[in-house]
């Protein structure tokens, strides 16, 4: 099952500290929701472990996630892919714009993903309103996150 999502924020913060954030592992850990585990390594990956329960189905997915397309400090693409056993995968990316506004910097997201597995026997409207929850408690915690800078 393939799914498409977008949006926008303006953070109050400038482009390079955004950047820096977006790029810093801790912050990034701190606000995916789930995260249990995100390690760098190399300049342009991670490998990660999200704990995450979409209507009665929860997995602990384990996957590796690539920075590519890199654009310091406007952008970049983020793609990665996880295994859940027998919930079953997910696969995606997103590509993130950086763009300075009037009181901060405005992020935009294009995001496309793919799901299989008992997952996708959830149905799309319960997976895409668990998705778009949770890519705006990404946001409004990473949006703190860059606040605190």
């Amino acid at each position: 099952m393939a799914m498409t999502m977008s949006g926008d924020f303006v953070l109050p913060a400038d482009k390079p500290t955004v950047w820096a954030k977006l790029n810093d592992p801790e912050v990034l850990k701190a606000c995916i929701p789930g995260c249990q585990t995100l390690e760098k390594t190399s300049d342009t990956s991670f490998q990660a472990t999200a704990k995450i329960k979409v209507g009665p189905v929860g997995a602990t997915f384990k996957g590796k996630v690539n920075l590519t397309d890199i654009d310091a400090p406007n952008g970049y693409r983020i793609s990665g892919e996880g295994e859940g056993g027998v919930a079953g995968f997910a696969k995606g990316g997103a590509v993130v714009k950086l763009e300075t506004v009037e009181g901060g910097t405005k992020l935009t997201y294009d995001v496309e993903a793919q799901i299989g597995g008992k997952l996708a026997q959830l149905g799309g409207r319960l997976i895409n309103g668990v998705a778009k929850k949770m890519a705006d408690e990404f946001f409004a915690n990473f949006a703190k996150a860059v606040s605190a800078a």
